[in-house]
């Protein structure tokens, strides 16, 4: 199923065509990177597959991660926090979702099971998740939340197939309340309708917490990372430059440029915020 997402069509473009520093630093993780120290980042490729790496770490950790269990990464891309996963556990169960076909091709070409691990990848909607009830110790949704129809129909579904006591593990981007009224004059549109496709970032952290009392969850973790965050935006625009030959048939490098931009103006004045939260299921629905 090919839904409407520019920058895979992108990527994956620039992957037939041998981007050599695109694939080397989008063909595993496809999200932000994490620096502890971000004023400490030195913006080389292997610097930003490592804070990516640190991204999907942080994220699994505030879920409580642990050897021999059954984890769903919803929105899975290609793969990059199930292997890491693989890497860092044993005798693990790993499920990839993911709507786009193409995303999953890829993950199954390239990630080995190790450890006594098993992976497996399927295509599937994360709002409708074609898995049995109480099936999984934690659930993942690496970066991707903002493109799902539902919020509230995910989190649904993620209660439906967690044991009791399981975790839901997230990353997000948030609009701030004052964003939020300068957006219906269109000032956010490059983020919701850009390059990175249709996205909902219109959900707050308070949101967040009344929907965690609505579907039966208790906020564990909360994080404001933004600050750490914020050495993504430098690389990608030092790559839109280096690329500037690369023709897509959706886009053009001068929009890519512009989104980039935007999203980080957003951020370094504190309208846009990236959030990453923890929730465990309640041991009972009473």
């Amino acid at each position: 199923m090919h839904i409407k997402l520019p920058y895979f069509d992108y990527l994956l473009a620039a992957f037939a065509k041998g981007d050599a520093s695109l694939e080397k630093s989008f063909g595993h993780h496809v999200h932000w990177g994490y620096w502890e120290f971000p004023e400490q980042a030195r913006l080389t490729l292997e610097d930003f597959s490592t804070a990516a790496e640190n991204l999907s770490q942080l994220i699994y950790h505030a879920a409580q991660v642990s050897d021999s269990q059954t984890i769903l990464d919803a929105g899975c891309g290609f793969g990059g926090t199930l292997d890491s996963l693989n890497r860092h556990y044993q005798h693990m169960d790993l499920i990839g979702l993911n709507i786009d076909g193409r995303q999953l091709l890829r993950a199954r070409e390239q990630i080995i099971p190790q450890a006594e691990n098993k992976i497996r990848f399927e295509e599937g909607n994360a709002c409708a998740l074609p898995f049995a009830d109480n099936s999984f110790d934690v659930v993942l949704a690496v970066e991707c939340i903002f493109h799902f129809p539902s919020r509230e129909q995910f989190f649904k579904e993620v209660n439906r197939v967690l044991k009791p006591g399981g975790y839901l593990a997230l990353s997000d981007f948030s609009l701030s309340k004052k964003l939020l009224k300068l957006n219906k004059l269109g000032i956010a549109k490059p983020l919701t309708q850009g390059f990175f496709g249709d996205c909902n970032a219109e959900y707050s952290l308070e949101d967040y917490r009344q929907l965690a009392q609505n579907t039966h969850f208790k906020v564990e973790f909360a994080a404001d990372i933004t600050k750490n965050t914020l050495p993504t935006y430098t690389y990608l625009r030092s790559l839109t430059k280096s690329n500037a030959n690369l023709k897509s048939p959706l886009i053009n490098n001068f929009n890519i440029g512009f989104t980039i931009l935007s999203v980080e103006i957003l951020s370094r004045m504190d309208l846009l915020k990236y959030y990453v939260l923890a929730f465990k299921k309640h041991l009972t629905t009473d």
